[in-house]
């Protein structure tokens, strides 16, 4: 199976991998169906631009990477009610939102590499609340990388579920940063700490961002994570850019917008050519990613004229070359 954008599918050549959800977490269409003209272009209403397929390139890939779609649902719905209660000066729903960062932190720890479904497979209604569950595993992969310990964890991955929470406390987007942070520290079970990353997810290493412009330490870790990670699932889910040039413009920001120690954490803990991506090699062979074994950058790939499987950790002159386009 693979991830394509949906103005790629072939009802001839490809039926979905994984279920279509509505806003509501019902399924429109279940997997291993091919998707009507009339389905697709419901789907493309409601703002969902990217299916899991399989088809004959794709067959055998499992995607045992990528965050299973119930999951994600459900934290995506923990997110929403906290979200929500907050704009609705409701009851705070902590024990769902902590129960939540919890097993998100737990599917990280257990994989080699978690990979994100990408925002843009679900409705519309949902992608700013399955952006923040994005941006919170994908902070989760760089404390991995640094080490945290299990409450670290819990109040980074607390911290970025919560970071954009200030957008529906105030109008504009300078504000909302400040707005999340005098929300979130009024609530006494979230910590200090993770309230800081609402406030600070939008400062930059070299002084440049907002609210504050502070700069370097000033900013707590937490903060810094979450601002790489909101930047690059940006990139990635908004502007569709592709894995491995999202890495490059993260790096490109290494001393200026990121602490370097963190830029370096974040390529250690991302894949570049996720499971599904489609590659040349250094010889010119076309190829797609099958699965990550041991190496983020060194995938095993399977020759697409072929059919062949070559771990590339284990032929150092054999390089991705380039993303091949479908």
């Amino acid at each position: 199976m693979r991830v394509i954008p949906i103005t790629e599918y072939n009802e001839q050549a490809m039926q979905l991998a994984r279920a279509v959800y509505d806003s509501r977490g019902r399924v429109l269409l279940a997997a291993n169906h091919t998707v009507h003209p009339k389905y697709l272009e419901r789907f493309k209403h409601m703002g969902i631009s990217h299916l899991v397929i399989e088809d004959s390139e794709s067959k055998g890939i499992t995607l045992e990477e990528m965050l299973d779609i119930p999951t994600w649902l459900e934290l995506i719905e923990h997110v929403k009610l906290a979200y929500t209660a907050a704009a609705e000066h409701k009851t705070f729903p902590t024990k769902q939102l902590f129960q939540g960062a919890k097993s998100l932190a737990d599917e990280v720890k257990r994989r080699p590499v978690a990979i994100s479904v990408p925002v843009t497979a679900i409705a519309a209604e949902l992608h700013n609340y399955a952006h923040a569950v994005n941006v919170a595993l994908l902070s989760l992969q760089i404390a991995k990388s640094l080490s945290y310990n299990d409450l670290q964890l819990r109040d980074l991955a607390v911290g970025c579920l919560l970071h954009d929470i200030g957008k529906g406390l105030c109008s504009g987007r300078d504000g909302h940063p400040e707005a999340g942070f005098n929300y979130l520290r009024s609530v006494r079970e979230v910590s200090l700490l993770s309230a800081h990353v609402a406030f600070q997810h939008h400062e930059q290493y070299d002084g440049s961002g907002f609210p504050r412009k502070i700069s370097g330490a000033e900013i707590h870790e937490y903060a810094q994570i979450c601002g790489l990670a909101n930047f690059y699932e940006n990139l990635v889910s908004v502007l569709h850019v592709a894995p491995h040039e999202a890495i490059e413009a993260v790096m490109a920001q290494h001393g200026s917008g990121f602490d370097p120690r963190i830029v370096q954490s974040f390529v250690q803990g991302v894949a570049p050519y996720p499971p599904g991506s489609k590659v040349v090699l250094s010889n010119g062979e076309p190829a797609i990613v099958t699965r990550i074994d041991s190496h983020l950058q060194r995938p095993t790939v399977r020759f697409l004229t072929t059919g062949q499987e070559v771990p590339l950790a284990e032929h150092p002159t054999l390089m991705i070359h380039r993303h091949l386009e479908s």
